[in-house]
């Protein structure tokens, strides 16, 4: 009894200070994966023969730990000495656990030479570094110690970390990436986290007095205002990311100061002084262990007094809500949309964004957020409605996209946001589109469907303060349409990237496009079926790439060696097919709006052939910057001839370039953005 008494108290300390990832991958991956992960990770090992079959037991817990330790490493992790052996021994556990693709080393940081530290000497991959010491001086300060480690440190950036913190799977990678999508960020800290799972806090706030506080304690972590990258004042030591070289810059932490808080009050400051940023990174997860009352330090005497200054929050907020989650991998009216959220960001605006259904999935909340994008959603949102009941008071600009999540938000945010101005963006002209096919099928039912969302979008405009579209084609309709209506163009928005290869290290014809859009399915059925015999009677070789989520069944049964068609289905990274392929296809018989999939092909210096429908209001000109065929057999001739007529290739590769630049790069966006919330904008 004494014997299971022991395991079981074992199992009971590994469950409080492991919950948060026990919880995870149990929602994740099951109970044979977390029980798997528990004796791999934790050092737990099955009881043998002679002990009771269904517990289990702790090995050795202070046996040395092998710490990662890379030869060229891009983090250097420092860690300052202060704890006891059992919780550096459970801090270097989780570092050498957490999954993580960043290449780091470890570097620890101690002020005496006692049985503790002879013991870490044994951990392989930690580099100890013992500082100095005199029999009659006091101890160093915090501040010396971690300035010792950033000394030896060889990462381009450099990350404070706690000795009672155990860091959780992704959370090194998150700040690196955070880095990167983030010019103006100077400093990155990590969420924190109680051991049994509640928000510790998420970045400090600043009184007027200078003592810092924090934020979200004791909140649910996973509730959406606690979810987003967002600038703070300060960021506690425990978890805080900084650029190598920024720190020499500034000469480090001022060893005057004692407290950790003052170490991280003054940093902060001298962050934001030099024009920089100080945010909160909650994706990068961080355990951190030791009593609350141990980590509010506020309190403690300071070495001199500090400067206060706040951080700039964002002047404005803006609610987007789309008729589904933002998928930019997938579809390119997400694609605009992200692109249009940076630049919203860009012009400082808080940006919070929700799908019509509230839905959120996996990775794509995830990738909004850590790029500083608030994101609704269910249970802790009940609907859009009560949202904007209760916060609609907060916005000053609400965005509905696309005609069926406009039509459900815009009563709830005329009757709840009264200082917004509510804009409609349209997307495409549904309608358009509908019409289209309505002719090209000659049906009835199309037609009367068409009407019918016409009648819908001419409303929705008529009750919103602005409309866009992306096209000068589209404004000149709705002109002779809706005269009374304001419309601003806010066009498709793409980086330009450049041609990768010259032709002649290229081959082969490539079509992508969403198949949750019909027009796709159209357009490929229609190549596969018209145009590919005729290419390839006379080039034999010649295959045709169809890139694409969710291809339909007709779709699929066109592919096969013996027609030269490969249905690719969604490819996760297409920058290949773009380097690789001679031209892409835009076969559109029907639909509205700028084409994203010639959008992408130009922006990479990939030659188009494209009907004269699908080109519309994108500013190209045939045998300049595209070609247009508007049926199979000029399709056919217009693929041949790009393959056989180099000068023409790169005729058409600079001048789409060309194009992109002019009408659909980031700078022209922003020019059309800043000119549509104008408060003088007029139609």
């Amino acid at each position: 009894m004494i014997i299971a008494r022991a395991y079981y108290t074992n199992l009971v300390e590994i469950a409080v200070r492991y919950l948060p990832r026990m919880l995870h991958v149990l929602r994740t991956e099951g109970v044979a994966v977390l029980l798997r992960k528990l004796r791999r990770r934790l050092h737990i090992r099955p009881l043998d023969s002679r002990g009771p079959p269904t517990l289990f037991a702790l090995e050795e817990p202070f046996a040395p730990i092998a710490v990662p330790c890379h030869a060229a490493p891009c983090v250097s992790i420092v860690i300052a000495i202060q704890r006891p052996l059992r919780a550096i021994h459970h801090c270097l556990a989780a570092l050498s656990s957490a999954e993580t693709q960043t290449a780091f080393e470890v570097i620890l940081v101690a002020a005496t030479l006692d049985d503790r530290t002879r013991r870490l000497a044994g951990y392989p991959g930690a580099r100890l570094i013992q500082t100095p010491l005199n029999t009659t001086d006091a101890p160093p300060r915090l501040a010396n110690l971690l300035n010792q480690g950033a000394q030896r440190a060889r990462g381009d950036w450099i990350v404070f970390l706690g000795d009672d913190t155990q860091v959780q799977s992704g959370w090194l990678d998150v700040l690196v990436q955070s880095f990167t999508e983030t010019p103006a960020a100077g400093l990155l800290g990590s969420r924190l986290l109680y051991p049994d799972g509640r928000q510790r806090e998420a970045g400090r706030r600043l009184d007027a007095d200078g003592r810092a506080h924090a934020l979200g304690d004791l909140d649910d972590p996973d509730q959406p205002a606690n979810g987003y990258r967002r600038a703070v004042d300060v960021c506690s030591l425990a978890a805080l990311a900084i650029r190598a070289d920024l720190f020499r810059l500034l000469g480090g932490f001022d060893s005057t100061l004692v407290t950790s808080s003052d170490l991280a009050i003054d940093l902060a400051q001298r962050v934001r002084a030099e024009g920089l940023g100080v945010y909160c990174q909650p994706l990068s997860r961080v355990v951190q262990c030791a009593p609350d009352d141990e980590n509010r330090d506020e309190s403690k005497p300071r070495a001199r007094p500090l400067a206060h200054t706040m951080t700039v929050e964002a002047s404005q907020r803006v609610l987007v809500v789309d008729s589904y989650m933002v998928t930019p991998d997938r579809e390119s009216g997400s694609l605009r949309m992200l692109n249009l959220f940076r630049i919203l960001q860009g012009l400082g605006y808080q940006v919070t964004f929700a799908a019509a259904n509230l839905e959120a999935p996996p990775p794509y909340v995830a990738d909004l957020q850590r790029q500083g994008f608030e994101v609704l959603y269910r249970p802790y949102v009940r609907s859009i409605a009560c949202h904007l009941a209760s916060e609609g008071k907060r916005y000053d600009l609400v965005l509905l996209s696309r005609a069926d999540a406009a039509a459900q938000v815009m009563p709830a945010a005329r009757r709840h946001c009264p200082r917004a101005r509510i804009i409609f963006d349209t997307v495409d002209l549904h309608f358009l589109r509908e019409q289209r096919l309505a002719e090209l099928l000659g049906d009835r039912g199309t037609r009367l469907l068409a009407e019918a969302r016409k009648r819908q979008e001419l409303d929705l405009m008529r009750r919103a303060d602005l409309t866009l579209v992306v096209s000068e084609a589209e404004r000149a309709l709705l002109a002779a349409e809706a005269p009374d209506v304001e419309v601003r163009v806010v066009s498709n928005i793409h980086h330009i990237f450049g041609s990768a290869n010259p032709p002649e290290a290229r081959r082969d014809i490539l079509f992508i496009g969403a198949f949750s859009h019909p027009p796709n399915r159209d357009a490929v059925l229609f190549f596969c079926d018209a145009v590919m015999p005729q290419l390839r009677a006379r080039l034999p070789a010649l295959r045709l790439k169809v890139i694409g989520s969710d291809p339909p069944a007709e779709v699929l049964a066109r592919a096969g060696d013996e027609v030269g068609v490969d249905v690719l289905g969604y490819v996760p990274n297409v920058e290949p097919f773009f380097a690789g392929c001679m031209l892409s296809v835009a076969p559109l018989r029907y639909g509205a709006g700028v084409k994203g999939k010639i959008n992408q092909s130009l922006a990479h210096g990939l030659p188009v052939v494209a009907t004269g429908l699908a080109v519309e209001g994108m500013h190209l000109v045939d045998g300049e910057s595209v070609l247009i065929a508007d049926t199979a057999e000029a399709m056919a001739e217009a693929v041949i001839r790009l393959h056989q007529d180099r000068n023409l290739w790169q005729r058409l590769s600079a001048g789409g370039l060309e194009v992109m630049e002019r009408h659909f790069s980031f700078a022209a966006a922003e020019r059309a953005v800043r000119a549509a919330l104008a408060p003088e904008s007029s139609a």
